[in-house]
């Protein structure tokens, strides 16, 4: 790989999404797990079912990839399998650190209630060794009120600083469903002290992220679009909101039309707060040590920069400071 990757000492990932991290031999367990017939027995054909086609065109199209992932993820046992093997297998690749989201009412088709997911994933994430946390997302939908306050509801409940439940995200068809129509439930979320992350600025454009920082926002999921509105960049920079970036996932839903211009390299020069995801391994076929190597071959990505995005990483992270000075102390031994 390249110089980048092999000369780090570890990892961080913000925005990983569980569903769409389910490896082809992750899946394999899931099914054997759970007695269910996977529409492909042989690895390279079941990848091709889990990742995205060289014919993607946007977002829509991407997030049809994950409903085979999703199939497995509908009971206690493959939820909370899921949860663990995910965390164990990106330990492996050297990710000290991570953040799993997940929308609790996708996982009700087979019985499950929405607390009964939180639950099973909370098992799933205290039986893994790689130190993490869970993040819970609403979902962008036309009559998914009910569903999205309930999960709201979850996420009070459940919330702690480490070691469980740390956040709330929104998630799903942002051009479809806008931002700002979901001001009401992150009100409520603010409210009760509930820290959150909102995807915009991905596939929808910059008045999506200002929706996202006027909600209380303290981290927005991608944010590519921000670059078009200097007087918003301003204003991110100045409130000191991390950027979860995500640069596999964004080519691959043409988030941006040329991503010679993607500006992750041009957000961290403008002392904008950036952090380097992987946000569906699976699904994009990336590890996060590629996509740092993919921004040095590509961007030029240099190891100050890399620190850097690190460092953010840290500070972005929804967990306590005993586990954040536990990070700082493993990065500054790279």
């Amino acid at each position: 790989m390249c110089q980048i990757s092999e000369q780090n000492a570890g990892y961080i990932d913000l925005h990983l999404h569980l569903d769409g991290a389910i490896t082809p031999t992750i899946a394999k367990k899931l099914a054997y797990l759970q007695n269910i017939a996977l529409p492909a027995a042989d690895d390279v054909a079941l990848e091709a079912m889990l990742s995205v086609p060289p014919s993607c065109e946007n977002l829509n199209d991407f997030l049809k990839c994950f409903s085979l992932p999703l199939s497995l993820l509908q009971t206690k046992e493959g939820l909370s399998q899921a949860v663990y093997l995910v965390l164990e297998h990106i330990r492996m690749q050297n990710v000290i650190y991570a953040e799993i989201r997940f929308a609790p009412q996708l996982h009700t088709q087979k019985g499950m209630s929405q607390e009964d997911a939180v639950v099973a994933a909370l098992e799933g994430l205290h039986c893994a060794t790689l130190p993490a946390n869970l993040i819970l997302c609403c979902m962008r939908g036309a009559d998914n009120q009910k569903e999205n306050m309930e999960t709201l509801r979850l996420a009070k409940k459940y919330l702690v600083v480490h070691g469980g439940v740390v956040a709330l995200d929104l998630a799903g068809a942002e051009a479809l469903f806008p931002t700002k129509n979901y001001t009401a439930l992150f009100a409520m979320a603010k409210q009760a002290n509930i820290p959150f992350t909102i995807h915009a600025g991905e596939a929808d454009g910059t008045e999506s992220i200002r929706y996202a920082v006027e909600m209380g926002a303290s981290r927005i999921g991608h944010g590519v679009r921000l670059s078009e509105d200097p007087a918003l960049l301003s204003q991110v920079r100045q409130k000191g909101i991390f950027l979860e970036m995500c640069p596999t996932s964004n080519r691959q839903t043409k988030a941006i039309p040329n991503m010679s211009n993607y500006p992750l390299r041009f957000y961290l020069q403008q002392g904008l707060r950036v952090t380097l995801n992987t946000d569906d391994m699976a699904i994009s076929r990336i590890t996060l040590a590629e996509e740092y190597g993919y921004m040095e071959k590509e961007f030029g990505l240099t190891q100050a920069e890399k620190k850097q995005l690190l460092s953010n990483a840290v500070d972005a992270a929804f967990t306590d400071e005993q586990t954040k000075k536990m990070l700082r102390r493993k990065l500054a031994d790279s």
